[in-house]
């Protein structure tokens, strides 16, 4: 079942990892071996969690990568299904 409106992973990292730490964008993205605009991409919902970023994320925050790819996954399927009726799709059935 598909959340209403999920929040985009990088609001979540934001919310309950970054600021409850007291974290900077600087230094989260040095502990995480990554770019600061690497980060900040994903922090500001322009890039997504990648599976290797979900590693990334659960090491240091001590969580699974699966959360955070299933997170991914949940917003992306809530914002491609805003466009459900735009497909060209036809229900295929047996002969």
């Amino acid at each position: 079942m598909l959340m209403h409106n999920p929040p985009h992973p990088g609001e979540v990292i934001k919310e309950l990892c970054l600021e409850p730490l007291g974290l900077t964008v600087t230094a989260t993205a040095k502990a995480l071996g990554v770019s600061r605009k690497t980060l900040s991409a994903v922090l500001n919902g322009n890039a997504g969690i990648s599976p290797e970023m979900a590693i990334r994320l659960s090491i240091a925050f001590d969580t699974s990568a699966e959360s955070w790819l299933n997170q991914q996954s949940q917003y992306e399927l809530w914002h491609a299904e805003k466009h459900r009726h735009e497909l060209q799709v036809k229900k295929l059935s047996a002969a």
